[in-house]
């Protein structure tokens, strides 16, 4: 079960120094922070030299504190003409700031240097205190921060990527052992890159002990300060000290990758590659985006929430929060989504659940703007409606047009994108280095070395895959004309959901019918939708319609979703080199199995497709350019496309 979040505590010494009464410590030195980390940290790795003129250069900091160093890398990296064209930086924290007392422990820092701006541009995007992984976007997405909240004992483990540079910054090893434990810089071997340096202002004895067990070379050199001494270093193990190698980016000829399917997912995946510099054809068999599920007139976004906050709790709010982010991002830039800014009420199933799921609330310590328990009158005020119960209310939820959304994304993309419609994709087949897509005459329609399968149902029949299965939805919406629920002003979900929209009408729905592929409305499928939402707002049963149940509009889409309701997201198996190993993967994990190069799926979002689709197209992205995951990498398992195949080589059920 996830720990609850516990903010840092705000306090100054008598010189103005911000220190930490938890761990009975300074967050930096009180001859300066700006030049402490410039000197411990830039100097210490060989930066801005070492990441000059690559694609890509990750740092990875025990301890992210004030922010100070992620500042001062952030400055030299602008400053540097001829630096990396990508830097990530990813950090933990177990207790971070408020923004606000952020921002007050950063004012005597930075208040007459030329890092003030980057410093406010962080607190503006400051994340909500809850655990996890947050990803954030300066310098137009060149610039990536990854902090990861959560104990660095535990939290260093699940991350994956490749280092080129540590910054061991915890509080010192007497006041904070729990940063230097050889369990830490072993977690830290894992993810170093050939010749990954660190540096450290401490030169404790069990410091350097435990690196150099873990495969580090240390030498010591002078110190910052009134510090004597402080370590720097490199990763040379003598021998093998790992058994996967951390993630490299996918060798390519040339960036472009084909995306098959234009809707959430597509689009999505489009933006992410054309926001790194890929060369992006889009293939669609309709004539426009968003035309099956993600042609729906409005879809409601929110976190999945539960009483031991699950692998599925984990992985929608890391979405939600994502997602967010690039919407707001877009907007930024110019490009208009219609969506509702109000929240969305959550209306529990009955009383206990309402009582349990707040105490759940209470002991992870969420905060309000993330999810708050409302009373029954509460949330009769909220929906200004009389409501069947309490529930919880998610300030930022709320509902999106995914069209708008679809259509933002591909503007985005500007020159890198080609689209082309009215391709019906049916098959793929690898010559060379290249997978050439066919279509359903036998005619090759596009190439590349990449592609990207993001078209639900057809995904793994045009793929050839054998272990990925999925199943059909039919989900039926009905729309209720301006007077029946004319008074909502925010979505209200539970037993169904009821979406008010700009123009007066009410989107209701949706119906669950697994397997069945009527693509006619029904008037049995608008009576089960009015009854549901009924259940949650009783006014709802007093209303008399104009119209029959036959003659209410609304649309028909087919959800694709897995037995474990879980996505697939993420690199393909090479399942036929995966069975013929099949008795040397009996016990295998995901990062043992073959991968089919350059295939990647990002389908089956059921009824979640605005919360995973943003997610899941930086996860892929991140995958193929070698980056630092967005997600923790047990999150990530959960969603591989190889995961059923994991299951049946384990099983020893694997069929070619």
């Amino acid at each position: 079960m996830t720990e609850p979040l516990v903010p840092a505590i705000l306090a100054f010494r008598d010189n103005g120094t911000p220190y930490s009464p938890r761990h009975d410590d300074i967050y930096h030195s009180a001859v300066g922070a700006l030049a402490q980390a410039e000197y411990v940290f830039l100097k210490g790795n060989e930066l801005p030299s070492r990441w000059q003129k690559r694609r890509v250069f990750t740092v990875l900091e025990t301890g992210f504190g004030m922010g100070i160093n992620f500042l001062v890398t952030w400055a030299a990296w602008r400053a540097d003409p001829h630096r990396c064209e990508r830097l990530h930086f990813v950090s933990t924290e177990k207790h971070p700031f408020s923004r606000d007392d952020l921002l007050a422990a950063l004012a005597p820092a930075v208040a007459d240097a030329s890092i003030a701006p980057l410093a406010q541009q962080l607190a503006d995007q400051w994340p909500m205190l809850v655990p996890g992984a947050h990803r954030l976007e300066f310098d137009e997405g060149r610039v990536t921060l990854t902090l990861v909240f959560g104990d660095a004992a535990q939290t260093l483990g699940t991350l994956w990527l490749r280092a080129d540079a540590f910054y061991l910054d915890g509080f010192s090893p007497s006041k904070n052992p729990e940063l230097w434990t050889p369990a830490i810089f072993k977690a830290l071997a894992r993810l170093a890159g050939e010749q990954a340096t660190f540096a450290t202002y401490t030169s404790a004895g069990d410091v350097k002990r435990g690196l150099q067990q873990a495969g580090f070379e240390y030498r010591k050199v002078d110190g910052f300060g009134w510090k004597r001494a402080m370590l720097v270093g490199r990763f040379a193990p003598r021998y093998r000290v790992r058994r996967h190698e951390p993630p490299s980016p996918l060798a390519v000829g040339e960036r472009h990758a084909v995306v098959i399917g234009t809707g959430l997912a597509g689009c999505a995946a489009i933006e992410r590659l054309t926001a790194r510099g890929w060369r992006v054809t889009s293939l669609e068999r309709h004539a426009n985006v968003a035309r099956e599920a993600s042609g729906n007139r409005a879809g409601v976004f929110h976190p999945m929430m539960s009483r031991d906050d699950s692998v599925g709790s984990r992985i929608t709010r890391a979405g939600f929060l994502y997602a967010l982010r690039r919407w707001t991002d877009l907007e930024r830039r110019g490009h208009r989504l219609l969506r509702g800014a109000d929240g969305l009420l959550q209306i529990a199933a009955d009383d206990d659940e309402a009582d349990a799921m707040a105490d759940a609330f209470a002991s992870f310590a969420y905060p309000k703007d993330y999810v708050t328990p409302v009373s029954r009158s509460d949330a009769a005020r909220i929906a200004n409606m009389r409501v069947a119960r309490g529930g919880w209310l998610f300030p930022h939820g709320g509902w999106i047009d995914p069209a708008s959304l679809c259509a933002a994304q591909c503007e985005a993309a500007q020159g890198l994108l080609e689209r082309r419609f009215g391709i019906d994709a049916s098959r793929i087949e690898r010559i060379e280095n290249e997978w050439i897509v066919f279509d359903r005459n036998g005619t090759a329609v596009a190439s590349a070395p990449v592609v990207i399968f993001a078209n639900a149902h057809e995904a793994a029949r045009v793929a050839g895959l054998r272990h990925a299965p999925t199943r059909s939805v039919r989900g039926q919406l009905t729309l209720l004309p301006d007077s029946a629920a004319k008074a909502l002003r925010v979505p209200v979900i539970g037993e169904g959901y009821a979406v008010p929209l700009p123009n007066g009408i009410t989107l209701t729905g949706a119906t669950y019918d697994i397997d069945d592929p009527d693509g006619q409305m029904r008037a049995d499928a608008h009576i089960e939708n009015i009854e549901r939402v009924a259940q949650m707002l009783p006014e709802l049963r007093d209303v008399q319609f104009a119209q029959t149940a036959a003659q209410l509009d609304g649309r028909v889409a087919f959800r694709c979703v897995t037995s474990d309701r879980l996505p697939m997201i993420g690199a393909f198996a090479d399942e036929a080199a995966a069975i013929r190993d099949a008795a040397k993967l009996r016990g295998a994990w995901p990062l043992d199995l073959p991968r089919a190069a350059g295939l990647y799926g990002a389908f089956a979002f059921g009824s979640r497709g605005l919360v995973w689709a943003s997610l899941g197209a930086e996860l892929i992205a991140s995958q193929i350019e070698g980056e630092p995951w967005p997600i923790e990498r047990d999150l990530a398992e959960a969603l591989d496309p190889a995961r059923f195949l994991l299951r049946a080589l384990r099983q020893g059920t694997a069929e070619q």
